[in-house]
């Protein structure tokens, strides 16, 4: 699992004829740390990486409190259809991603009353190369709503009876007693959202066009040219967009195994 880093950061610190070359070695005959000054030289990789910062910490913080508090209400709340409606989450985990974008698409390009459209939704650009298509669509994702409501579900009903009986509403019974006893699921879903939103390249290419609003993943491809592909600058602003999603991981790796363990107990 290891040797795929390895070979990027090695590579990253080559020159172009040394990657040519069917004769070099694994290691760099010259160390070229320049590369990675050259390569974040190469585009606006700071706005990139602004805009993808600000893109999966937006996803992130929607996800987490949308889908526990659907999580939370699937699994503690009897209502007439909870059944019903958490196996339509279970069924929208069985759609592959590819098959929605095209829908998502068309409803961005339509949306009316944004961009010049009209109240039917033409006219104008929707929300096509806004924020509007960067951050809302596939904000909320079904398999956080799954995990969160098997978290809540495994909580003592001893808990919220208690808070009731001290006169505590659903919703401080959710915020201030069960939330906190379900920390590997925050951290689970925060940071596969992170990393999901972060490495995303398909959707901000189809729906923005311009530099100030493009994201790091879509930069890279700065390097990929008709004449052929800049390996050195490739794979240094890749080690460098991979580097967050690391120390993410180094960070809470301790409830994101936690989390996964656990979650089909109940």
């Amino acid at each position: 699992m290891v040797v795929p880093f390895v070979w990027m950061i090695l590579t990253s610190l080559k020159t172009p004829a040394e990657i040519a070359s069917p004769d070099a070695g694994l290691l760099p005959a010259h160390w070229e740390f320049s590369n990675y000054v050259e390569a974040f030289k190469a585009a606006p990789f700071a706005t990139y990486a602004r805009n993808s910062f600000i893109i999966a910490m937006s996803h992130t913080l929607i996800n987490v409190v949308v889908a526990s508090m659907a999580g939370y209400a699937l699994a503690r709340i009897k209502f007439r259809g909870s059944d019903l409606i958490f196996y339509c989450f279970v069924g929208a985990l069985m759609i592959p991603t590819y098959t929605k974008v095209l829908p998502e698409f068309l409803i961005v390009r339509f949306m009316p009353l944004a961009g010049g459209n009209d109240l039917f939704g033409q006219g104008g650009s929707g929300w096509l190369d806004t924020w509007w298509a960067l951050i809302v669509p596939g904000a909320v994702t079904p398999f956080a709503v799954f995990l969160f409501r098997q978290f809540y579900l495994d909580l003592p009903v001893e808990l919220e009876e208690a808070a009731r009986l001290d006169g505590l509403g659903e919703f401080r019974i959710y915020a201030q007693i069960m939330t906190p006893q379900v920390k590997p699921a925050l951290t689970t879903v925060a940071l596969l959202t992170f990393e999901s939103s972060w490495n995303n390249f398909l959707w901000p290419l189809l729906v923005t066009h311009t530099d100030s609003l493009r994201v790091i993943q879509v930069g890279l491809s700065v390097f990929k040219t008709e004449n052929g592909t800049q390996w050195h600058y490739l794979m240094a602003g890749t080690t460098l967009a991979t580097l967050p999603m690391v120390v993410l991981f180094l960070i809470g790796q301790r409830y994101f195994v936690q989390g996964f363990a656990t979650a089909g107990l109940k």
